[in-house]
């Protein structure tokens, strides 16, 4: 379905969910003004549609053994499709990544990462980012402290009030 087809509705029942995908039908249905069974159907088009990707839970980094969050910047030489997709099945094939982006500017890629220490980030830097092909530079930058590092989509911008 196009973007500009969700409604108020539609959006409604993504903000909830955004806030509690484990909430049960029945309080979403409420929370949103439908019966059950309408907003069953509504969840299930959204899911198919594939604006809702999936579901899970949230791990708290610090209580997980991963406190230490690290921003990558790769560039690479042999700038083609299939360097870039080499790239990056090396890059999520790396448990430590948790978010991997293609940018413009001085950089090619900008990585997340989390690790539990120093010691575990140079083995990572070393041994998995820097041994793939055509990395010719990486840049390491430290989060001191996360103010947000999840939240919400801006549903409003979703254009349309179409269904």
């Amino acid at each position: 379905m196009p973007d500009n087809a969700y409604d108020k509705t539609d959006r409604a029942i993504l903000h909830r969910l955004q806030a509690d995908g484990r909430i049960a039908n029945v309080d979403l249905a409420e929370a949103v003004s439908l019966s059950p069974s309408s907003c069953l159907r509504r969840t299930k088009v959204l899911e198919a549609d594939g604006i809702i990707a999936g579901y899970r839970a949230e791990l708290d980094r610090e209580r997980a053994g991963l406190g230490l969050t690290v921003f990558i910047t790769l560039r690479v030489d042999q700038h083609s499709r299939e360097t870039s997709s080499r790239i990056e099945a090396a890059l999520i094939a790396i448990p430590a990544v948790v978010a991997c982006h293609v940018i413009s500017g001085e950089a090619d890629f900008l990585i997340e990462a989390v690790i539990p220490s120093l010691a575990a980030y140079e083995r990572v830097l070393l041994d998995d980012i820097l041994s793939i092909g055509s990395v010719t530079d990486a840049r390491s930058t430290f989060a001191i402290r996360t103010v947000l590092s999840r939240g919400p989509l801006p549903l409003g911008q979703l254009v349309g009030d179409n269904r």
